[in-house]
C-alpha cells in the first residue's frame, strides 16, 4: 500500500464513485478498481459495498478511511512546515494560459504541485497565447504556457500535440487518404470552418505557412468543438490539435496531416517568476516529474 491507494481511498468514500475518484488522484478507472480490490485484500476486509449506482463505505470501512484522513492531514501538515521553513507558505504564483492547455494539460500538474506544497496558492489567469506574451512581458503573472517558445526560452517543456484534420464521416477523402493522411494543399482547397482556439497559430496561418491560401471559408468561430460540430452538419472542414478534439467523434472522420505538424507548450517566467521562491518549487517540481 502507498500513499496514492490512501488517497483514493478518500476520494471514493468522498465521491460515492470510483470513476469520480480516480479523475481526482489522477488514475484510469481500472487502476483505481484494480489499486482498491488490492488495498482489501491487503487489509483483509471490505473497505466499500458496491451497489449498480453507489459505493458505500462498511463500518470497519468508516474506521479505516478516517484514520487515513487523520494521516493525509498530517502529511499536509508536514509539507506546510517544510514550505514555512523555506519562505514558500502563503506564496502566490500567477500562471497565464490558454483554453485548450487549461483543460488538458493543467488540472493534473496542478493538483499534484498542491499535494506537495498546500501553502502555495496557483492562481489560473485564462486568455489567447498573444496575452500570455503580454502579461509575460508587463510582468503581470509569474508564469505563462507559450506555444511552440523559441529555442532556450522555455523552463518546463509541458508536452506537444498533433494537427489533424477533420471531415464529414463518409467523404471521399476517408477512403483515399485515411492511411496516409491528407495534405494541407488538399484541406486548402475545400469549403473551410475555421477555428482559432484564441491563438495565432490555427488552420488558416498554418495553411500561409505553407505558401498556401483558404479558398472558401464557410464559417469563422474560436471554439475547436464548435468547429467540429459545423463539420459534422456538413458545412466544411477543419484543423484542430488533436486534445482539442470533442469526446464524440460520431459523424467525423479525423485524419492526420501529412507531412505531420506538431504545436509544443512551454513553461515561461517573467522577471518576477525567475526570483520567485514559490514558482521556482513548481519549476523543479516539473523537472523532477
Amino acid at each position: 500500500m502507498n500513499l496514492l491507494h490512501w488517497r483514493l481511498l478518500v476520494a471514493v468514500a468522498d465521491a460515492s464513485n470510483i470513476t469520480r475518484a480516480a479523475e481526482d488522484v489522477g488514475m484510469t478507472q481500472s487502476g483505481a478498481s484494480q489499486a482498491i480490490a488490492q488495498l482489501e485484500a491487503s487489509l483483509g476486509f471490505p473497505v466499500f459495498t458496491r451497489e449498480r449506482r453507489h459505493i458505500g463505505v462498511t463500518a470497519l470501512g468508516e474506521q479505516v478511511i478516517e484514520q487515513a484522513r487523520k494521516m493525509l492531514a498530517q502529511l499536509n501538515a508536514i509539507r506546510a512546515l517544510a514550505d514555512e521553513s523555506r519562505g514558500l507558505s502563503g506564496g502566490r504564483i500567477r500562471l497565464a494560459s490558454f483554453p485548450s492547455v487549461t483543460s488538458t494539460l493543467l488540472p493534473g500538474l496542478l493538483r499534484d504541485f498542491k499535494r506537495l506544497h498546500p501553502g502555495i496558492e496557483v492562481v489560473v489567469l485564462e486568455g489567447t497565447d498573444e496575452e500570455v506574451e503580454e502579461w509575460l512581458a508587463a510582468d503581470t503573472v509569474e508564469l505563462g504556457v507559450v506555444m511552440n517558445p523559441a529555442p532556450g526560452r522555455t523552463n518546463v517543456v509541458l508536452g506537444q500535440d498533433a494537427w489533424v484534420a477533420v471531415m464529414p464521416s463518409g467523404q471521399q477523402q476517408e477512403r483515399n487518404s485515411k492511411a496516409r493522411g491528407i495534405t494541407l494543399e488538399e484541406l486548402a482547397g475545400q469549403p473551410f470552418i475555421l477555428a482559432t482556439g484564441g491563438c495565432v497559430v490555427n488552420g488558416k496561418s498554418l495553411i500561409e505557412q505553407a505558401g498556401l491560401q483558404l479558398c472558401d471559408v464557410r464559417v469563422k468561430v474560436r471554439d475547436w468543438v464548435s468547429a467540429c460540430m459545423l463539420v459534422r452538419e456538413g458545412l466544411g472542414v477543419t484543423l484542430v490539435p488533436e486534445s482539442a478534439l470533442p469526446a464524440e467523434l460520431r459523424g467525423l472522420c479525423v485524419m492526420p496531416v501529412a507531412p505531420p505538424i506538431h504545436r509544443e507548450f512551454g513553461l515561461v517566467c517573467s522577471p518576477s517568476g525567475k526570483t520567485s521562491g514559490a514558482t521556482q518549487a513548481l519549476l523543479k517540481g516539473l523537472h523532477k516529474g
